[in-house]
C-alpha cells in the first residue's frame, strides 16, 4: 500500500509517498511544492493544486493522509493554510483517494510515542523509521512524512480492530 503523508501551506506543502508491506516502511519519493510570496494568493493555490495533481498522478498513492490545521499559535496564516488544505484535499477526492486527517499530537505520539515530542525529536524518529541518511529538508518535508508514517501505524490498528469486531 503507498501512502502519500502531506503537510498542508501556501508557501510550502511537503509531501511524502511511502510504501508500507507488512511492518516495513519505505520512503518512495519526497520533497515539496513552493510558492513564491509575493505572487497573488490564487495562483499560488492554482500551482499547490496542479503541482499535488501532478504527483499524485506520478506516484499514485492509494490513500492520503493529511495534517489537521492547527493555529492556536498564528491565526494569522490559519486562513491560506485552509484554503491549501482545500485544494490539495480536493485534488486527492478528484482522483478517488480516501483522504485521513491527523492532528500534530496524533502525529507526534504516532511517530515519537510523546503526543508533545519536539519537532527535532519527530524529525530524527523518521529519519531512523524509513532509514533516511539525512533529516529531511525542508521542515515541511520530515513533517509530512511523518503523517505518513502515523497513517501506516494508525491503518494497520484500524485493521487488526476490524478483524477483531468481525469475529
Amino acid at each position: 500500500m503507498r501512502i502519500l503523508g502531506i503537510d498542508p501551506g501556501l508557501a510550502i506543502v511537503g509531501f511524502g509517498f511511502v510504501d508500507k508491506t507488512g511492518n516495513k516502511l519505505t520512503p518512495v519519493q519526497y520533497g515539496s511544492i513552493q510558492t513564491e510570496a509575493h505572487t497573488p494568493e490564487e495562483e499560488r493555490l492554482l500551482h499547490v493544486y496542479e503541482g499535488m495533481v501532478q504527483l499524485i498522478d506520478r506516484y499514485k498513492p492509494d490513500m492520503v493522509a493529511i495534517e489537521k490545521l492547527f493555529f492556536a499559535r498564528n491565526v494569522t496564516t490559519a486562513l491560506p493554510v485552509a484554503q491549501a488544505r482545500g485544494v490539495l484535499i480536493l485534488a486527492a477526492v478528484q482522483k478517488g483517494l480516501p483522504v485521513s486527517e491527523y492532528t500534530p499530537m496524533m502525529v507526534k505520539q504516532a511517530v515519537v510515542g510523546y503526543g508533545k515530542a519536539e519537532k527535532k525529536q519527530v524529525q530524527e524518529m523518521v529519519k531512523l523509521l524509513l532509514k533516511l541518511s539525512a533529516v529531511p529538508k525542508p521542515d515541511d518535508v520530515a513533517d509530512a512524512l511523518a503523517v505518513a508514517v502515523c497513517h501506516a501505524h494508525s491503518v494497520s490498528l484500524n485493521s487488526k480492530l476490524n478483524e477483531v469486531l468481525r469475529k
